[in-house]
C-alpha cells in the first residue's frame, strides 16, 4: 500500500484492497504506566483496523509537559510490543505538533469560529460560585464571545475559545452506545489555546485525528462527553467527522471502579510480578466487554477474523484475577516448552534451559502463572543438602526415614533410569513393606524436592538423574 502526505506532514491513510480506508489510533498520555483499560482500548483499535485491512496508529499525547516522562513513554511502547500490538508507521508525539495546533486555532479566530477571551481568573471564579450556588455545572459564558474585537485591551493576556453552537442539539450515532443526544445549550465555549499560546487537549486531539486520517475513534466511554465538545471543531474546519465507538470502562470484581486493589497496575506488573503470558492477557482483555458466542479461548487469528463493534457490550466489564489466571494456565499448558524454559530460567537465574525444557511437560500441568512454574522448578537446581520446608519435614518420621532407606536401596539397583523402571522399583518397596504407594512417595518427595508437592515423583526422579536423586535421598537417611 502506498501513502500520501497532507500539509501536516503526517502520512494519510492508504486505501485497502476493498477501497475502504479504516484508520484507528491509540493515544495514551505518558504520565504513568499502560494500564488494563488502556491496553484493552489499544487491543480493540488494533483488532478493528486489522479486521478491516486498515491501519492502526499510535500517538503519544505528551502535551502535559510537567507530568509526561520518558520512562512512561518507554513503558507504553514496551507494553504494546509485549502484547503484540504493532502499529503502522512511526509513533506521533503530540507536543511536536504544537505549531500546527496553534495555526488552526488562529485560523478559526480569523473565520469567526473562535474568539479571543480576556476574562480574568476572578470573573471565571465568580461564574463558578454562581453555578455552585445554583447547583449547576459550570458553563463559562464569556462576554467576549460577541464583543467587538476593536474593544479588546492591548496588554491583557487572553485565551482562544471555541464559538460553540448554543441552540439546537447534537446527536452522535455511537457504534457502541447507540444514538446519544446533547442539547447544545449544555456546552460551553471550551478553551483552544491557553494564555501562553499552547494548545489544549481538546484542540490537539481533533487536529491530530484529522491530520492522521483517523476514521474511527474507539475509546473509553468516559470520553463520550468530549465527543460533543470536539465535534464543533471538526465542523468549524469543514473536516470529515469520525465514527465514534465509546466502550464501557473496566470495573473490579465487586462492581466498583477499577483501582489498585483490584489489579489496576501497569501491564508490566502482569508480566513481571504476576507471571501472565501476553497471549493470555490479550485473550482476557478481549473478552472484557466483547464476545463471540460461548468462545472463551480465542486465538489472535480468530480475534482478527471475528472482531466487530456490534458485539461490544454497553455495560462495564468486571476484572477478575482468578479468571485471568485460569485462562493463563490453559495457555501455559499449550505453550512451547523451550519458550517457557527461557522465561522460567530468567526468573530463577537458571542457565540450564535444556533441563528446564525437559521438565516443562511435568511442571506446567499444575501452574496457573510463570511464578508457580518457576517455583515448581526450583528443586531442580537446589544445592545439597536440600533445605526442607517445615510442613514437609513432618513427613520425615522414623518410619518415613526407614522407608526412604529401603527406597534408596531399591532405586540404587535400577539400571535403566527411566520412569517405568523407577515406578516399578518404588511399587515393590510399597508392596514389600505393606504400604500404599503414597506412603512411600510422600517421604521420597520431601527428600527429593524439600516440599510436600511437586510434579509426579517418577518424573522428578528421572529429571534429577541417578546420582543427584540417590544423593538427596541419602542426605535424609544419614
Amino acid at each position: 500500500m502506498s501513502a500520501t502526505h497532507d500539509q501536516s506532514g503526517i502520512a494519510a491513510p492508504a486505501q485497502s484492497a476493498e477501497g475502504s480506508a479504516v484508520v484507528t489510533r491509540f493515544a495514551p498520555s505518558p504520565t504513568g504506566f499502560l494500564h488494563l483499560g488502556g491496553a484493552r482500548t489499544a487491543l480493540f483499535n488494533w483488532l478493528f483496523a486489522r479486521h478491516h485491512g486498515g491501519r492502526f496508529l499510535l500517538r503519544i499525547e505528551d502535551t502535559d509537559r510537567a507530568r509526561s516522562t520518558q520512562p512512561a513513554v518507554d513503558a507504553i511502547l514496551n507494553g504494546m510490543r509485549w502484547l503484540g500490538l504493532d502499529w503502522d508507521g512511526e509513533a506521533v508525539f503530540q507536543f511536536a505538533r504544537s505549531a500546527r495546533h496553534a495555526e488552526i486555532a488562529q485560523a478559526m479566530v480569523a473565520n469567526g469560529h473562535a474568539y479571543r477571551c480576556y476574562m480574568t481568573a476572578e470573573e471565571i471564579a465568580a461564574q463558578r460560585e454562581a453555578a455552585q450556588a445554583a447547583k449547576q455545572p459550570l458553563r463559562v459564558r464569556s462576554p467576549w464571545r460577541d464583543a467587538d474585537p476593536a474593544t479588546a485591551p492591548a496588554d491583557r493576556p487572553f485565551v482562544v475559545r471555541l464559538r460553540a453552537p448554543q441552540e439546537g442539539a447534537t446527536t452522535i450515532e455511537d457504534r457502541v452506545q447507540g444514538s446519544v443526544t446533547v442539547q447544545n445549550a449544555e456546552l460551553d465555549d471550551l478553551v483552544l489555546l491557553r494564555s501562553d499560546g499552547t494548545p489544549t487537549y481538546m484542540l490537539a486531539v481533533v487536529i491530530d485525528d484529522h491530520d492522521m486520517g483517523v476514521t474511527h475513534v474507539i475509546r473509553g466511554d468516559d470520553h463520550l462527553n468530549n465527543a460533543f465538545r470536539q465535534l464543533p471543531i471538526y465542523r468549524a474546519n469543514g473536516w470529515p467527522e469520525p465514527v465514534y465507538a465509546h466502550i464501557p470502562l473496566i470495573h473490579g470484581s465487586d462492581g466498583a471502579k477499577l483501582s489498585k486493589r483490584h489489579g489496576a497496575v501497569g501491564i508490566e506488573a502482569y508480566r513481571d510480578e504476576l507471571g501472565i503470558l501476553p497471549e493470555a492477557l490479550d485473550n482476557y482483555l478481549l473478552r472484557l466487554g466483547w464476545g463471540h458466542g460461548d468462545e472463551e479461548k480465542i486465538s489472535r487469528e480468530q480475534a482478527v477474523a471475528w472482531f466487530d463493534l456490534a458485539a461490544v457490550g454497553k455495560s462495564p466489564s468486571r476484572f477478575d484475577l482468578k479468571k485471568l489466571e485460569n485462562l493463563n494456565g490453559k495457555y501455559i499448558r499449550e505453550a512451547d516448552d523451550a519458550r517457557l524454559a527461557r522465561l522460567v530460567g530468567a526468573r530463577i537465574g537458571a542457565t540450564d534451559t535444556d533441563l528446564l525444557t525437559r521438565a516443562m511437560p511435568a511442571l506446567k500441568e499444575r501452574a496457573a502463572n510463570l511464578n508457580e512454574l518457576a517455583d515448581g522448578a526450583r528443586f531442580l537446581f537446589a544445592q545439597r543438602p536440600l533445605p526442607v520446608a517445615e510442613d514437609a519435614a513432618a513427613l520425615l518420621t522414623e518410619d518415613g526415614r526407614a522407608t526412604l532407606s529401603a527406597t534408596h536401596a531399591a532405586l540404587d539397583a535400577v539400571h535403566n533410569w527411566d520412569t517405568e523402571a523407577l515406578e516399578a522399583a518404588v511399587r515393590r518397596v510399597a508392596e514389600e513393606r505393606g504400604l500404599k504407594l503414597g506412603q512411600v512417595a510422600q517421604p521420597l518427595r520431601v527428600a527429593l524436592t524439600g516440599r510436600r508437592t511437586s510434579p509426579g515423583i517418577f518424573d522428578v526422579l528421572a529429571l534429577l538423574g541417578r546420582a543427584e536423586s540417590l544423593g538427596r535421598i541419602a542426605d535424609q537417611t544419614a
